[in-house]
């Protein structure tokens, strides 16, 4: 599901109102209305519109960035509210995927901005067709495989994309620049083991974290749109300590991704797969084919065996102690259980397989 708002193109720099909102950035010796100009011409892809998400999202649109698509896999709940900056307790009442909210709140930010809202789980089927037509990638994901599936398909492209995690009250980022400087996995070769990770939903997260880390994230990403030098290391942020420590990066001549080019996370088997959630008492289904499910029909076809509404983009049902929000490209997310058994089994007795 896609939504836009603003003309085709992004927003164009030339008129009074437009050199009037910008006013304050073009004055920067680093911007200027050349820069301005560019920026106005460029394209992103945020991958994931939680805290980091929201927070760069929200700080590029305001900066003039034409174009921005937003991919993210979840909807809101009130939990959310307490660092993502996009979303009110009125998107949470609603129901709303976060892409939606997000094109929602960005359009009355900035309405010659296009934004392009996608609600669906970036994977290996769809994360080229996302960036196809974009300049930069910007990581607001909240797990490994997302981001190794990121780092194959910029390297194997040549898009830059800056990395970016944050827990507690830590974060760390790195701009990714294919044939310029190391990828992800030139740093971290394999992913962590599942449960060997702290998450949001075990150590918690402070609210400024995300808020800090997106800033650095986004003025790199100003930098780059603009054709300045970006930073050429890894910085580790903990806000509580005041610390922000810089380390030198390079690339591993024997890189799996970016010196050998084997694409593992892209070139993966097209098969069903199960997802335990970040800091959520839920799972998420991943169909082996996407569909197009008739959200109306099956509420209908639901509400003899359970409760079941549909707000048009989620159909919503609550059955044996669990809540199914059913997508229509046949992605659901089981709330109410971390169990993959269990969420496998109810997809399957209501959806099918």
């Amino acid at each position: 599901m896609s939504h836009h708002s603003g003309p085709d193109g992004g927003s164009r720099l030339g008129s009074a109102d437009q050199f009037d909102r910008y006013a304050r950035q073009t004055r920067l010796p680093e911007i200027r209305i050349e820069g301005q100009k560019r920026l106005s011409a460029s394209s992103i892809l945020i991958v994931g519109c939680g805290a980091l998400g929201s927070n760069l999202a929200n700080t590029l649109v305001r900066a003039g960035v034409g174009f921005l698509r937003i991919v993210d896999r979840d909807v809101l709940e009130l939990n959310n509210l307490q660092r993502q900056v996009l979303f009110d307790e009125s998107d949470v009442a609603a129901g709303l995927p976060k892409a939606e909210a997000a094109v929602q709140k960005l359009s009355r930010i900035n309405a010659e901005a296009t934004i392009d809202g996608v609600v669906a789980d970036v994977t290996h089927r769809n994360i080229e067709s996302l960036m196809e037509d974009v300049a930069l990638v910007l990581d607001g994901t909240d797990n490994f495989e997302t981001r190794y599936l990121v780092n194959d398909a910029c390297v194997k492209n040549g898009i830059p994309w800056i990395y970016g995690g944050v827990i507690g009250t830590t974060g760390v980022t790195m701009n990714v620049l294919p044939g310029a400087g190391p990828c992800l996995r030139c740093i971290f070769p394999d992913s962590p083991p599942s449960g060997s990770v702290p998450t949001c939903g075990t150590a918690g997260i402070r609210n400024t974290a995300p808020a800090v880390l997106a800033s650095i994230q986004a003025t790199e990403a100003l930098k780059l749109l603009c054709g300045a030098e970006p930073s050429a290391t890894m910085l580790f942020v903990d806000l509580w300590s005041q610390s922000f420590r810089q380390v030198s990066v390079s690339r591993d001549a024997d890189c799996v991704t970016c010196a050998k080019r084997s694409f593992d996370y892209l070139n993966a088997e097209e098969t069903a797969w199960t997802t335990t959630l970040c800091g959520r008492n839920a799972v998420q289904i991943t169909p082996a084919r996407e569909s197009e499910l008739d959200l109306e029909y099956l509420t209908n076809s639901l509400q003899t065996l359970g409760e079941a509404r549909c707000n048009g983009s989620v159909l919503r049902f609550s059955v044996e102690n669990v809540e199914m929000l059913l997508f229509a490209d046949g992605r659901a997310l089981i709330n109410g259980t971390d169990d993959e058994k269990l969420a496998r089994s109810v997809y399957a007795k209501y959806v099918g397989s």
